[in-house]
């Protein structure tokens, strides 16, 4: 069944619908709807399956997708990030959609596979970080776990460490969701950039000791970190 389709309307989106239902799992559902927080509105269609779905959207007309698409399924949000990352559009029209789309992000799982998506951040780097930027001084969790996310898929480079580490500093948010984006962050920072990651670890930082205690055990967790590293990072937990 494809939906590489040229004009959506209610019948095409109903069909895309029983697709979706067609597809689910229901073990798939009552595991995931755990690890996602307050989603009873889980089909349980896996993340490649939407994915592949996304992609054939992208291939018609997926304007008329985004502006016909519900919000009334974790699936339905789910697409909708993805066909903004998978399509071909230029960076000021996925600036554009993503300010239209962030709102509707109310777990970590969408924001994540959103983040990820944006690929295109690759070839546009300065002007996304001025785009992720704008959301470092919202009190919104989501808003929040997406910059931090961003950072940690695309920023953790030479050029950008400092920044990012003086980023994650200045987050103070109580949001579950966020401390574990700055440590997990963090952690990535750790294994790309070691020496000024460490160096910031060892300084008088503003993380609070949940961010900073788990972001040193992703690290340890980590195998790509070396085993003299992992002995400092057990030394410097709070």
């Amino acid at each position: 069944m494809s939906f590489t389709i040229e004009y959506w309307n209610e019948d095409n989106y109903d069909r895309l619908l029983s697709h979706l239902k067609e597809i689910s799992d229901e073990k798939y559902r009552d595991f995931h709807s755990g690890l996602v927080p307050n989603k009873e509105n889980i089909l349980g269609v896996r993340l490649p399956l939407i994915q592949s779905t996304a992609k054939e959207i992208t291939k018609g007309n997926w304007h008329e997708f985004l502006a016909i698409a519900k919000d009334n399924l974790y699936e339905e949000v789910m697409l909708q990030g993805l066909v903004i990352g998978f399509s071909k559009a230029d960076i000021d029209e996925v600036l554009s959609l993503a300010t239209d789309f962030i709102p509707k992000i109310d777990n970590w799982a969408v924001c994540d596979s959103f983040c990820a998506g944006l690929k295109m951040t690759k070839k546009n780097q300065v002007k996304m970080f001025e785009f992720i930027s704008g959301f470092l001084s919202s009190d919104k969790e989501y808003d929040l776990r997406f910059a931090s996310v961003m950072l940690l898929d695309f920023y953790i480079n030479d050029e950008y460490i400092d920044r990012v580490l003086k980023i994650y500093d200045r987050i103070d948010h109580d949001g579950y969701y966020v401390k574990m984006a700055v440590a997990w962050g963090i952690s990535v920072c750790v294994v790309k950039c070691p020496e000024p990651t460490i160096k910031y670890l060892q300084s008088k930082n503003q993380l609070d000791k949940f961010t900073y205690n788990k972001a040193i055990q992703k690290a340890i967790e980590s195998f790509r970190v070396n085993n003299d590293t992992k002995a400092l990072l057990k030394s410097m937990k709070r």
